[in-house]
């Protein structure tokens, strides 16, 4: 009997994902909430830790793992200031990406719901942004909050 064909492989394997995150990452270039977030000066190591991320989580290479170790998705965006607006700025971009890969509706819609479900999860804040437990004339005891510059 033969092995089941895994989703990445349905999907295009890893040229699929990495349309998929290029497509993602020109919108966030372009984004003055999300932009700020990732710490590089050019967005290719973050595309490179996401595509691999994803791919893997769909069946492909374990390299994310190799190279980073378990995923640890809720603690790597802890330092960030993910609010209902970062989220929702977020998988508008990804919507766009999805939408420009075109997969098959059977493929798009796992996909689609697997990209929801961890875009609400990474929320870790309902304060806006600049305000709250780091924000001006507060403690340091809470969530930091990186500023836009």
């Amino acid at each position: 009997m033969s092995e089941p064909i895994s989703f990445y492989e349905q999907a295009g394997g890893m040229d699929t994902f990495r349309r998929l995150v290029d497509a993602f990452y020109r919108g966030v270039a372009r984004d003055e909430v999300l932009k700020p977030m990732y710490p590089e000066e050019d967005l290719g190591p973050a595309a490179e830790r996401l595509t691999l991320f994803l791919a893997q989580y769909w069946g492909g290479p374990t390299t994310y793992s190799e190279n980073r170790g378990h995923p640890r998705l809720r603690m790597r965006h802890m330092p960030f200031h993910v609010d209902p607006d970062a989220r929702d700025r977020w998988l508008g971009h990804m919507r766009a990406a999805v939408d420009e890969i075109a997969l098959p509706p059977a493929l798009e819609a796992p996909l689609w719901d697997y990209l929801e479900r961890a875009a609400h999860a990474m929320v870790n804040t309902f304060e806006p942004r600049g305000i709250g437990p780091t924000g001006p004339g507060r403690a340091g005891t809470g969530l930091p909050i990186r500023s836009a510059d």
